[in-house]
């Protein structure tokens, strides 16, 4: 069921109900979007395994260089010298590569140096999980709310879907609010997933006030007894807003609306941008606070060292990865199989 607001905007979140208008069949998909109906099911435990298919670009890249720097030969002042640049070429950051290279020579590993750098990258990633990332969602009486942040042309959009679908495949009851209202074709995109992934959604015209949106869309999960709503954000406003303004409007709404809930804020990173999309993260994080971090077309990219520098440089750990186009494959992040697969 799709609620879209037809009358002109008054400013001020809630006011008079929407129109209800039924999904179409026939709703378009945008060229951008992949097929849900891939055959396989978001979260069917094949993480691990996909991680390690993801990462193959990276494997045959930087560490590529790495291992023939580390089992060459003797292992002098200039091959560290040489592992110090590679790490750096693979986006783990300039600093961060000379205090790793630095702890990984005073290790003396038993293994060699090649086991002192895998140790040394491994413990800047915190331990995997028992379990696959949950919405936190202390009260069972509210719904759980996840903002998803991040710039245009990450995959945020498609990174929600992908998340929901994960959801609504483990029997939750998902609503999805379209609060991009200022990016063209955002609201449509978000709504012919809705339509393909049979969830409702709450949306109101384009150009919007998404604060408004929000708080319809919380009213609607409270009615409808939702256990997510996943909210999609802006990724750039208009000259005149200020993006991380605007954010923190729409957490002040959650605050009013549903008071004691403290949403996830997930930031979609684009692992092909590097150390740029890593300082869009900081500022982000500076901003509104994130909780974690989607890390799309990591399967794209031969610099998977992105991973390290995300953790050390935020402290905010990479929850799910993208590893290719189908809904499935959107996996929660396994440090120690990301690891394993980079050192494969």
């Amino acid at each position: 069921m799709f609620w879209r607001r037809t009358r002109p905007e008054s400013g001020s979140a809630g006011g008079q109900p929407e129109t209800a208008v039924a999904p179409a069949a026939a709703d378009p998909v945008p060229a951008d979007v992949p097929a849900a109906a891939d055959g396989a099911a978001p979260g069917s435990g094949a993480g691990p395994a996909q991680i390690a298919d993801g990462v193959q670009a990276s494997r045959r890249g930087f560490m590529a260089r790495l291992h023939s720097i580390l089992r060459g030969g003797p292992v002098d002042d200039e091959a560290w010298e040489a592992v110090e640049e590679t790490l750096i070429a693979g986006d783990v950051g300039a600093r961060l590569a000379m205090e790793v290279v630095a702890r990984a020579r005073d290790r003396r590993d038993p293994g060699g140096p090649e086991a002192a750098v895998r140790a040394e990258l491994a413990r800047l990633l915190p331990a995997s999980t028992a379990g696959p990332w949950r919405p936190a969602r202390p009260d069972r009486t509210l719904p759980a709310v996840v903002l998803v942040v991040g710039v245009n042309g990450t995959g945020k959009t498609t990174s929600i879907a992908k998340i929901a679908a994960r959801l609504a495949g483990e029997g939750d009851r998902v609503l999805l609010a379209a609060a991009d209202t200022f990016r063209a074709a955002a609201i449509e995109q978000l709504e012919a997933w809705a339509s393909r992934l049979a969830l409702p959604i709450v949306a109101h015209r384009a150009g919007a006030d998404p604060s408004a949106v929000v708080f319809d869309a919380l009213d609607a999960a409270v009615a409808r007894d939702a256990d997510v709503v996943i909210v999609d954000t802006a990724g750039r406003l208009h000259t005149r807003h200020n993006l991380m303004e605007e954010l923190a409007k729409i957490r002040r709404t959650i605050d009013k609306r549903l008071p004691g809930v403290t949403p996830e804020v997930l930031f979609v990173l684009d692992a092909t941008t590097g150390q740029n999309g890593l300082a869009q993260a900081k500022a982000f994080h500076e901003a509104i606070g994130l909780t974690g971090i989607v890390l799309t077309k990591l399967d794209s990219t031969a610099k998977g060292g992105i991973v390290f520098a995300i953790e050390q440089a935020l402290g905010v750990p990479v929850v799910f990865a993208g590893v290719g186009e189908r809904v499935a494959d959107l996996v929660d992040f396994d440090t120690d199989a990301f690891v394993e697969a980079l050192f494969a």
